[in-house]
């Protein structure tokens, strides 16, 4: 990451505190919102400009999917955030529409003595095995195999993951699930699973701080964690059994492929999708608002998710998140006439 956050893991993980605990004393006016903590990053840096421009507070707490699902379900916020999306029976049972804000990326990150960003490679089905605890150690032969020349060591792999309801999750034991049919069996998709082994974080920074913390472990996070922290990244085999490593690039190419012209609510999982350049993980990460709070209230919630859409789409390129293109912007501002009763100015 060349631009954006200025902090670390210790003040991010402030920041995601803090931002919960002053939840229940904001301003008059403010917008309130609940959700991922993989937008987290962008969606700070939106607030703060938006305050700046408008004078209006937008306050998140950064929860995870889970959390942002179940807060604007109980009204207790203005906007939600998923980074899995729901499907529409779920939308309508829990009175949501739903719409993409950003394209996020996933990554595996590593932390092992003399090993560098990139230098390793790693394909689906030995991630999965890794998550599933039938590879032990880093210098096991399928690791070996993909990574002949690189010096692993006899160590234990310590594996990290999510400890709440995360579509970070969500989005990463789908991929999983794509290329190894016993994780697909066994233990399947969504935002909380049954983890065959090792040790949960609280949101992406949670993950982040317990890769960088532990020699041998191996995690998955927002690749705006892994670029401000300076975890080291793994590159990865994608569908087409290319090695691509995490760039802006790898990420368009894959996020070239969401076409939400042909679905309903939006709803597209992006992971595994095809082309010698695509990363294997990429998702969007949805909006969540309720039509039943009224056409006035909610056109001031879309005006900020809006400024994220166009204007903050800058900001969204420099901490290395996907800006969807303005055809794809222009769909979602035309759904908000039919699901919320509100258009833009």
């Amino acid at each position: 990451m060349k631009q954006g956050l200025k902090f670390g893991l210790g003040a991010l993980a402030g920041l995601v505190s803090a931002a919960a605990l002053s939840f229940g004393a904001m301003a008059a006016g403010a917008l309130n919102g609940a959700g991922g903590t993989a937008i987290y990053p962008v969606l700070s840096v939106w607030a703060q400009n938006y305050q700046q421009k408008t004078g209006i507070a937008v306050n998140y707490q950064a929860i995870g999917s889970g959390g942002g699902i179940a807060q604007i379900s109980a009204k207790t916020v203005d906007f939600g955030n998923s980074d899995k999306p729901l499907e529409h029976a779920d939308l309508a049972s829990k009175g949501l529409v739903q719409f993409p804000e950003v394209i996020i990326t996933i990554v595996p990150v590593i932390h092992l003595p003399g090993i560098k960003a990139g230098e390793l490679v790693i394909d689906g089905p030995t991630l999965a095995d890794i998550y599933l605890g039938k590879i032990k150690k880093w210098n096991d032969p399928e690791l070996k195999k993909l990574n002949p020349h690189a010096p692993l060591p006899n160590m234990s792999i310590l594996v990290a993951h999510r400890a709440d309801g995360s579509g970070t999750t969500f989005n990463f034991t789908n991929y999983l699930s794509k290329v190894s049919p016993e994780w697909k069996s066994t233990v399947g998709s969504d935002t909380s699973v049954n983890w065959p082994v090792g040790v949960g974080g609280k949101g992406n920074a949670g993950v982040a701080a317990a890769v960088a913390q532990t020699v041998g472990s191996i995690g998955y996070v927002e690749y705006a964690y892994a670029m401000q922290n300076k975890l080291t990244y793994m590159d990865m085999i994608n569908l087409e059994g290319k090695r691509v490593s995490p760039t802006m690039a790898a990420f368009q190419a894959a996020a070239a492929h969401a076409d939400f012209s042909k679905v309903q609510d939006f709803y597209l999982i992006l992971t595994n999708q095809p082309g010698d350049t695509s990363w294997p993980i990429v998702a969007a990460t949805y909006m969540l608002l309720r039509p039943d709070y009224g056409p006035e209230k909610n056109k001031e919630v879309l005006k900020f998710l809006d400024y994220g859409l166009t204007e903050g789409a800058a900001d969204s390129e420099k901490l290395d998140y996907i800006p969807f293109p303005d055809v794809v912007v222009k769909q979602i501002e035309a759904s908000w006439k039919t699901t919320l009763n509100v258009t833009l100015p």
